[in-house]
């Protein structure tokens, strides 16, 4: 009975030493190891993380960086050279460019800038970088065997508005707001077909809707036009832009193109000193005759475009009277002449055919002319018309198909316009 109670007795006690032990083991930590749970054992990475400030593609942060603007007279051949390489590495390089960029067309004014690395035996110049345009750069990697690249500027469009009354011109109205006056020819483009830009007046009003170009968060003189509309003369001109048949132009509110055959005048934006008439005092001549033109007072070279599509008839010289000129004949009715001319288009002849808005020369004070000026005249079935009054006779208007479409954005741009 004894022996039955004490069996009894330490069989739980062996049993309870038993999963001590056996707990025991499975619980006492290894060699070389924590016993901290694993979600609290903080994980780290003790690797070094650079940040790479990059300039042209360039780690900026690991060269010494010198800018500089290309003077009169200098090339590449001659930065190259106050950086250290011989005349044989130049020509070597020089090499490396063709097809790439044509090192001849490095000019002056244009930016530049060098990346230096220093060592024991001194300062090396390992790239030099070319700012080419606003939006592009060439980088000559001067490490190694050489190596000719050209990069672009990432670039970005800002949509922006502007609303003014003319004052004086709208050059002035437009930078008084603190925009680029250049979008003035921007508009003068736009509606050159409807509004004559010469005989704007005070309190004239325009209000734009427009897009322009950034570069690393420098505006750029690069606009497009998203809306327009230009108050003259008691009448108010809306653009708006439509693409049909693959080509984008811009409408009136009633879908008709603003794109006439005949350009308002031959060049951007400048005054007229002579109008059309039967009898004008002539400034040489001292004396009274007709003058079947237009006279537009604008700097030497300023560029001269045919007025219309149509071929030239006439290029030449007269010397008692047009100075250089050139005729374009445009259709069976009409010819237009540009006179006093200081030279002609680059490989303009007659017999070409030439575009709306081409550069077919550059105004002069060729003939008898007593400053720069051009003198613009279109005859309409041979005879002299007044080039003011001159009807444009507009491209094909939306067709019938899109002018649902049409009809939403004109809506829908209007209201943005006179919300301004």
């Amino acid at each position: 009975m004894q022996k039955a109670l004490k069996k009894k007795f330490w069989l739980p006690v062996v049993v309870a030493v038993a999963v001590v032990l056996v707990l025991a083991v499975l619980f006492i930590p290894r060699t070389g190891e924590e016993s901290v749970p694993l979600d609290e054992v903080e994980v780290t990475d003790t690797t070094d993380v650079e940040e790479i400030t990059l300039k042209y593609g360039i780690p900026i942060d690991r060269y010494d960086v010198h800018y500089g603007i290309i003077e009169p007279g200098q090339n590449l051949s001659y930065l190259l050279a106050r950086h250290g390489m011989s005349a044989l590495q130049v020509h070597k390089l020089n090499k490396r460019s063709e097809g790439i960029f044509d090192v001849r067309r490095v000019k002056a004014g244009q930016a530049y800038a060098t990346f230096h690395t220093r060592d024991s035996v001194g300062t090396r110049t390992e790239y030099l970088v070319y700012e080419e345009s606003p939006r592009s750069y060439v980088v000559f990697d001067l490490r190694g065997d050489f190596n000719v690249y050209r990069g672009q500027y990432p670039v970005t469009w800002k949509e922006k508005s502007l609303k003014g009354v003319l004052n004086s011109s709208l050059w002035v109205a437009i930078q008084e707001q603190g925009a680029s006056p250049l979008l003035s020819l921007e508009m003068s483009n736009i509606f050159g077909w409807s509004i004559d830009f010469f005989g704007l007046q005070e309190g004239d009003e325009f209000r734009l809707i427009y897009s322009q170009e950034y570069v690393e968060d420098q505006a750029l003189d690069s606009f497009h036009v998203l809306a327009a509309s230009f108050r003259h003369a008691d009448s108010t001109y809306y653009a708006i832009p439509f693409t049909q048949d693959g080509e984008e132009l811009y409408y009136n509110e009633h879908g008709n193109s603003l794109e006439g055959a005949f350009l308002k005048a031959p060049l951007d934006y400048y005054r007229i000193t002579s109008r059309f008439s039967n009898s004008r005092f002539h400034p040489v001549l001292k004396r009274r005759r007709a003058h079947h033109g237009v006279d537009y007072a604008a700097p030497t070279g300023t560029p001269v475009y045919a007025t219309g599509n149509g071929r030239v008839i006439a290029k030449a010289y007269q010397a008692n009277g047009g100075g250089n000129y050139v005729k374009i004949r445009h259709n069976s009715v009409y010819t237009t002449t540009y006179m006093h001319l200081s030279r002609f288009a680059k490989g303009l002849k007659v017999g070409d055919a030439v575009k709306q808005k081409q550069v077919i020369g550059y105004v002069g004070s060729t003939g008898l002319s007593t400053g720069p000026h051009l003198d613009y005249r279109v005859h309409e079935n041979g005879k002299p018309i007044n080039p003011l009054l001159i009807k444009s006779q507009p491209k094909k208007p939306v067709a019938s198909a899109l002018m649902p479409q049409f009809t939403l954005l004109c809506d829908s741009l209007m209201h943005r316009l006179q919300a301004l």
